[in-house]
């Protein structure tokens, strides 16, 4: 493959990851948009930071998912050319759809796309039997439970912190108990499930060079306890300077916010540069991925700048629809909706599912919802989102199957 060849798919994949930031980084910001937390000018730069780190640092379990078990790469190995031009007509299709769908302002699933686009072309290439079934199967399982567990998360813990804060004719006194616990649940869940990963190499280094014996999980703890005792600490100092609850909230919110835009990044950029790496690949070795690759640093990077180009330009339409169109939002109710899909989404992506970030935010914004009054939630509003969700799926795997077979009769 030339050189030139090869920048023009990085650039496809850019463009993926485009469209992908417009529309998908909607989900880590909206409710703090709504709820007035910060400025979209500051959900723009807070977003931008967080889901480059959550990419480059963490993104490759789910790109490895999506480059070698949707399909079946053993039955291409003869022929990886038809496997290279299977992966541009993803990115190609992945593109288009994205871009449609941030232009009407619908949090579309990018996870929806890239899996129907890729189940699309195998089985024009190779036959049904081409399709890893049952990597589909549990992807969806993911999908379906995603919305279902985010929900229940935000409700129930939305429902607590209505009943022991804010409907108490103290309120003030009742959060300023309730801050210790809350800075702890908000990085707890953040460290137990980010931080190993990240720390591991010094744990490795200090146990083996320094003699010492850490468990793994010893330094994201303590990482953790000092930061939950400095997030109260600045509470406590600004809680005396409020004369209302919600803009203490603000603050809890806009780290909740952090997390899921860090948790965005780590699942979704797979979602981008996952035909990317699987091209390289190739590319490099002449054969095609069959237990897994290694994603290397700089696909990671295009992806992440790719995310955060997107969201600059176009983030804000999305970020209307999914932070003031579905239910209003104070500061406490969004920073239970994101606590709830930070903590789904990163599962995802510890155990390496794409799951669907939108699915998530959705699901936990209903489930305040439910807890506030079913009435209030705009179900409009959520009919569209639904429909996009549906159609994603077909019409990426026939838009690909349609790109596929026409360039595979133009160029093979």
């Amino acid at each position: 493959m030339s050189t030139i060849t090869l920048i023009f798919i990085a650039l496809l994949a850019f463009y993926v990851a485009w469209n992908l930031g417009a529309n998908d980084v909607a989900n880590s910001m909206g409710t703090s948009v709504g709820s007035k937390a910060i400025t979209l000018k500051q959900a723009i730069i807070i977003a931008g930071i967080l889901e480059f780190t959550g990419a480059v640092l963490f993104g490759d379990q789910v790109s490895q998912t999506l480059a070698t078990k949707i399909a079946h790469p053993a039955l291409f190995a003869a022929t990886p050319e038809i496997y290279i031009t299977g992966m541009v007509t993803v990115l190609i299709t992945c593109g288009l759809w994205l871009q449609i769908a941030t232009s009407g302002g619908l949090p579309v699933a990018s996870s929806h796309a890239v899996v129907g686009a890729i189940a699309g072309f195998s089985w024009v290439a190779g036959g049904e039997s081409a399709i890893n079934w049952s990597s589909i199967a549990l992807v969806s399982i993911g999908w379906i439970c995603t919305p279902i567990i985010s929900s229940t998360i935000a409700a129930l813990f939305y429902s607590q912190i209505k009943h022991w804060i804010l409907e108490q004719p103290n309120s003030i006194v009742r959060l300023q108990e309730w801050i210790p616990w809350l800075s702890v649940i908000l990085l707890s869940i953040f460290g137990l499930i980010v931080l190993p990963s990240l720390t591991q190499p010094l744990t490795n280094y200090l146990n083996q060079h320094i003699g010492l014996n850490l468990p793994d999980y010893d330094i994201p703890l303590f990482t953790g306890a000092l930061a939950a005792v400095a997030l109260t600490v600045i509470s406590w100092r600004h809680l005396a300077a409020q004369k209302g609850i919600e803009p203490l909230f603000t603050r809890f919110q806009v780290l909740s916010a952090c997390f899921v835009a860090f948790a965005h990044g780590s699942n979704d950029v797979g979602n981008a540069i996952a035909p990317l790496a699987t091209i390289v690949y190739i590319n490099i070795t002449g054969s095609v991925p069959i237990n897994g690759i290694t994603i290397p640093i700089w696909i990671l990077i295009l992806g992440a700048a790719g995310i955060v180009a997107g969201l600059a330009v176009w983030g804000q339409k999305v970020i209307a629809t999914i932070g003031e169109n579905i239910i209003s939002l104070e500061p406490s109710s969004g920073f239970c909706a994101e606590l709830a899909t930070a903590t789904t989404i990163l599962l995802g992506s510890r155990l390496g599912l794409p799951v669907s970030t939108s699915h998530a935010l959705v699901g936990g914004v209903i489930g305040i919802g439910m807890v506030q009054n079913i009435k209030s939630i705009q179900f409009r509003t959520l009919q569209r989102i639904a429909v996009a969700w549906v159609i994603t799926i077909p019409l990426s795997a026939i838009l690909t199957a349609a790109i596929f077979s026409t360039a595979r009769i133009i160029f093979l």
